[in-house]
């Protein structure tokens, strides 16, 4: 398909998507990349995948209050984006290359500044099979992270899902033109991108979501419970009344 027309079609999917929020709830299926790398993504890898991470393990991006309770749906070490109250903690299990998952990014964009210092969000890696780079994004995104730039490469992700979603070719090239757009160290996001340890990182949010038996995303989870928004505002008003 032209590149004209599938990013034509992604932003006509994104708009009526982002419009009722309805369908958005795993509105991406499929599964998980349980068993090998969607894609054939072990690729990136190299032979063997043996290349080990040139920088250590990141905390998470933001640190999160204290209270939280923790189990298969959210990790200490799990990815938070912002910190506020812990009565409202709010986790998405996320595909990069999903288009609903794309098009609820400027929804939570906005439930994040409206309720800035409030709400805690937090993020999970969940590429689904059938999606030939969402594991390769996933990757990108948590080599940025251990350079400290996850939140900026996960805007970029969304911001140009357009321009590399559903292509069905490796789309290293353009993850590594986002690194270098933020002015990332190449060679340590390179060596990071290619990881065991990226990978595993990847991999343990993966089984959280199959322990949760989740089918597609966005999935979320509002206070540790399973969490269906049925509008904007209903995401706006679940929020809301927990911090009042």
């Amino acid at each position: 398909m032209p590149s004209s027309a599938r990013r034509s079609r992604l932003r006509s999917r994104r708009a009526v998507l982002a419009v009722t929020l309805v369908p958005l709830l795993a509105a991406c299926g499929g599964g998980a990349s349980s068993s090998g790398d969607a894609g054939g993504a072990d690729a990136v890898r190299g032979t063997g995948g043996s290349v080990a991470a040139t920088s250590p393990a990141p905390s998470t991006s933001v640190a999160p209050p204290a209270g939280i309770s923790y189990g298969p749906w959210l990790r200490p070490t799990s990815h938070f984006l912002d910190r506020g109250s812990s009565k409202a903690v709010l986790v998405e299990f996320l595909d990069f290359e999903c288009e609903a998952c794309g098009a609820v990014f400027p929804v939570m964009e906005q439930l994040r500044e409206q309720y800035k210092g409030k709400l805690t969000y937090a993020i999970r890696y969940f590429p689904l099979d059938g999606h030939f780079n969402s594991k390769r994004a996933a990757y990108a995104v948590e080599a940025a992270a251990r350079q400290g730039r996850l939140e900026p490469m996960y805007r970029l992700m969304y911001t140009g899902q357009k321009d590399w979603a559903e292509r069905q070719v490796p789309t290293d090239d353009t993850f590594r033109g986002y690194a270098r757009q933020l002015g990332l160290d190449m060679t340590r996001w390179e060596a990071d991108y290619t990881s065991d340890a990226v990978k595993q990182r990847v991999d343990a949010d993966l089984k959280d979501a199959a322990a949760l038996k989740l089918k597609g995303t966005p999935s979320f989870f509002f206070n540790g419970k399973p969490f269906e928004p049925k509008s904007v505002q209903d995401l706006q008003r679940t929020v809301g009344d927990a911090v009042a």
